[in-house]
């Protein structure tokens, strides 16, 4: 989202723009030596904090109350609009951030379908969504499970022929009429059957059969109907057969243009759905499109959305395409979408901004997204994305109208987009106070504080930014601002702890650039070098100088100004930093090895590992694909697609392939594979001692000792569990001899349960003085200790990690305790305000429910129940709130 809407602060952007000099350093494959000139204006020059955008979301005020709201609707809503309700719920779920739940909206929206074009538009939307999961469901076929899920529907058998009961009826003229009648086509006469054909329509049968002169005729001329004689011969035989089989799509297409001409609605169908069933690829669904909107097609039409849907986003850049979606009237679309309207425009304008948030294509989809809005809340998305996209292509009245009504509708959020306004005809004051005035009237959220600091100075926008992180400490412009700030007064330390504030939690490429250009400016080029490549190892496209020079050319003169590593020193340095927990060093180590002739499958497996350590599945996934590809052996790769499926959550897939490469070959990780699996694919504990044996095999087989520490971590968690604690100590101790550092904790644990709290406590302290990122540590070592330390230990976890909810259930407790109702909730509603956690949602709930307050705690509950529908604790808890209900 870096780049997603720029900036639109003119003056700022000027003040702040690239010193010159510094660029064409860069530009001639040099890096300047900013120690030379340490000014503010050179570190301008190379620290810059761009505006944060405007994000073009749905983010109401309060998610909690919108989230209830939803869950209320579909408890009791007519089955039709389920669908739209999690549509809903998705972009909540996206305003925060939450893309497994997003995802799980979508297959809700997508099982409560009532029309077979929503169930088009929420598979396709889905298959969008799992673009480059391509390997897994090959992977799947493999084991022989076919994922049968969104897949294509066959449209025709979800849309059944209905005929009009009114064409039952019809007048016959019952004098003397030839049971055959001849139609001439030019210069070609088709005999057909008077008594077949008179049954296709109500005005062939008037024709044929009724009191027109024709019905006398013996030969009938339809030279001027637009029909061949191949094309009269093919409905003589359809009005005896019923059937198209045939008949060629050049020939179809001329039969549905004269069926619908003269109301033959069961030739119409045939032609219809025949046609539909020839439809193979992107260019039929184009080319038939138009004549199933022109002629009232709905199942042809239903069918050709469907395969453009699924070519999402390829097909959006065919300009036909974006044609029939802009183009096509009112009633067109219903043919093509039915009540679907709404939604499919949601699913077109998020693939178009993905692709050019600021193109025309993307303008035209968000104005048709507007015009079928059929309620506030949709209203309120619509208009605010389209006003973001207009603020982006500099268009400020269009965008100003744009966010006053979604404003009007209830999008507070978009004040963001007209203090931007504001602010950009120079009346920054009118910006501040239009921020404050929300801030006043609302219950104030961090973006709000974050906002309103654009629009003042010194001490007054220091104040706002601490504000915004106390109320949302995930929002990362306060801490980048506060770092350029404190480089721009020299103090470098100072700015690299604020930086790292937020680094120590969330894994951000512009905090990670920002960090990058400080250590530049302090000439500390080994950390440099560690930032840009973790960078590249997220994002090998990644660019930096605001998209104007490739981290790739960065990487390549920092490393000019360090030393070289051979691969010992790589697997040195790597030991070092998995040992000291320091997951973005070991990145950077990884990602100069794979550079190397280093055999890749390994390393990008371990690539995989650290990833997932700090939660970025998707880039974790892509690294396990990559091992896979550059795995050296069959049983190696056997490994790696079993650890894709497994994390896939296809566990007994995964147990099948671990398997597989075993019997080709006895290894580690093959072993390690499988014990991880049959734990998960199974909660019967009689399986214990099949995984402990497992985890002893793979100890045999050779490995090195970063991945022996952690099978002997393991091993020892699988002895706890069976409460063979002595057998566990030796575990840990012995993963702690190859300084495996994470098996404090786990020794802590066997301390604690053989009741010696204060060796467990002092085991956690060794791992928090070992460990670059603890915050865990702290967290687990607060169980070890009183009720004081282990406050303060919980409160140093929400400093380092702000994201961990356990210390705030656990001060919230305290406080209950103690009788300060109040106090505990309001500790509980500080978190939720920025993470939708069912943990939170459901103690909160339990207070409100104890201070009798049954509106609270039936608003908690029914948002928890958004998060987890299936929570088992959750679902007793709102039906005993429920059955309170005024």
């Amino acid at each position: 989202m870096r780049t997603f809407f720029p900036a639109e602060s003119c003056k700022e952007a000027h003040s702040n723009a690239l010193n010159s000099q510094s660029w064409l350093h860069i530009e001639r494959g040099k890096l300047p030596n900013w120690s030379s000139h340490s000014s503010s204006a050179s570190i301008d020059s190379l620290i810059k904090v761009p505006q944060p955008p405007i994000l073009p979301i749905f983010k109401p005020v309060d998610y909690v109350e919108v989230l209830a709201q939803i869950h209320e609707e579909l408890e009791s809503c007519p089955p039709q609009e389920r669908s739209n309700l999690f549509l809903l719920q998705y972009h909540v779920f996206k305003g925060l951030g939450e893309v497994k739940l997003m995802r799980r909206s979508l297959h809700g929206a997508w099982q409560k379908a009532s029309t077979v074009h929503e169930k088009i538009i929420f598979g396709a939307w889905l298959k969008y969504e799992k673009r480059g999961e391509e390997q897994i469901t090959d992977l799947l076929m493999t084991c022989g499970k076919c994922a049968k899920e969104f897949r294509p529907l066959d449209v025709a058998s979800h849309l059944p022929f209905e005929i009009n009961a009114s064409s039952q009826e019809r007048m016959t003229n019952v004098n003397n009429i030839s049971q055959y009648v001849t139609f001439k086509v030019g210069n070609e006469k088709i005999v057909c059957d008077r008594q077949k054909i008179s049954e296709l329509s109500a005005p062939f049968h008037a024709m044929l059969k009724g009191y027109f002169s024709e019905s006398l005729s013996e030969t009938i001329d339809l030279s001027e109907n637009n029909i061949s004689p191949s094309g009269m011969r093919a409905i003589s035989y359809f009005s005896l057969t019923g059937s198209l089989i045939e008949v060629p799509p050049n020939l179809l297409l001329e039969i549905l243009v004269f069926a619908n001409k003269y109301c033959c609605e069961r030739l119409k169908d045939a032609c219809d759905r025949r046609l539909a069933s020839l439809i193979s690829s992107k260019e039929d669904a184009v080319e038939l499109m138009e004549y199933a909107l022109d002629e009232n097609s709905a199942v042809l039409a239903a069918s050709c959305l469907q395969v453009l849907l699924r070519d999402l986003p390829n097909c959006l850049n065919d300009n036909r395409v974006v044609e029939i979606f802009i183009h096509a009237n009112s009633q067109q679309l219903a043919v093509m979408a039915g009540r679907g309207l709404f939604a499919l425009f949601c699913f077109l304008s998020e693939v178009s901004m993905n692709l050019n948030s600021s193109s025309e294509t993307t303008v035209h989809i968000l104005q048709r997204l507007v015009d079928f809005a059929e309620n506030d809340k949709q209203r309120r998305l619509a208009l605010h994305q389209l006003g973001c996209v207009r603020l982006s292509r500099k268009e400020y009245d269009e965008a100003r109208c744009l966010f006053e009504g979604a404003m009007n509708a209830g999008h507070i959020y978009s004040i963001a987009g007209l203090a931007r306004l504001d602010h950009i005809k120079g009346e920054k004051h009118l910006s501040y106070e239009k921020l404050s005035s929300v801030i006043s009237s609302v219950t104030p959220l961090g973006w709000m504080y974050r906002e309103r600091s654009l629009y003042c100075d010194g001490d007054m926008r220091w104040e706002d930014l601490e504000k915004a992180s106390d109320l949302d400490p995930t929002l990362i412009y306060p801490y980048m601002y506060r770092a350029a700030s404190l480089m721009r007064t020299q103090n470098a330390q100072a700015a690299l702890a604020e930086i790292n504030r937020i680094l120590g939690f969330k894994l951000s490429l512009e905090c990670l650039e920002l960090r990058f250009f400080i250590y530049l400016a302090l000439e500390d080029y080994k950390a440099a070098l560690c930032d840009v490549q973790t960078i590249l190892t997220l994002r090998s496209d990644y660019r930096m100088f605001e998209g104007r020079v490739a981290a790739s050319q960065l990487c390549t003169l920092v490393r000019e100004h360090v030393e070289h590593w051979t691969t010992a020193d790589c697997w040195a340095r790597l030991y070092d930093c998995w040992s000291a927990v320091d997951d973005i060093g070991s990145l950077s180590v990884i990602y100069q090895m794979l550079e190397s002739d280093a055999a890749k499958g390994v390393l990008y497996f371990r690539q995989s590992l650290l990833l997932l350590r700090l939660s970025c599945p998707e880039a974790a996934m892509r690294s396990l694909q990559l091992a896979r590809q550059h795995a050296s052996s069959e049983h190696e790769r056997l490994v790696y697609e079993g650890w894709i499926l497994y994390d896939t959550g296809h566990y007994e897939e995964g147990l099948r392939k671990a398997e597989e490469s075993i019997s080709i070959k006895r290894s580690f990780e093959a072993f390690f594979l499988k014990a991880y699996a049959l734990a998960d694919s199974s909660i019967d504990t009689s399986f214990s001692s099949t995984v402990i044996s497992l985890l002893e095999d793979a100890l045999k087989c050779p490995s090195d000792n970063l991945r022996k520490g952690q099978a002997l971590n393991n091993l020892g968690s699988v002895y706890v569990d069976c409460g063979k604690l002595d057998l566990a100590a030796d575990c840990y101790i012995n993963a702690l001899k190859i300084r495996h550092t994470r098996a404090h904790q786990g020794l802590a644990r066997v301390h604690c349960l053989r009741n010696d709290k204060a060796a467990a406590y002092t085991e956690m302290t060794e791992l928090i003085e070992k460990a670059k990122n603890n915050a865990s540590a702290y967290e687990k070592r607060s169980e070890y200790c009183d009720r004081d330390q282990a406050k303060a230990d919980l409160e140093m976890v929400t400093r380092l990690d702000p994201l961990r909810v356990y210390p705030y259930r656990y001060r919230a407790a305290v406080l209950m305790d103690s009788h300060k109702e109040e106090e505990a909730i309001a500790e509980l509603s500080r978190a939720i305000a920025f993470k939708a956690d069912l943990h939170l949602l459901h103690l909160r709930a339990a207070f409100h429910e104890h201070k009798e307050d049954v509106i609270g705690a039936l608003r908690d509950c029914r948002a928890a129940l958004s998060v987890d529908p299936n929570h088992q604790e959750m679902l007793e808890l709102h039906s005993r709130v429920n059955r309170h209900e005024p």
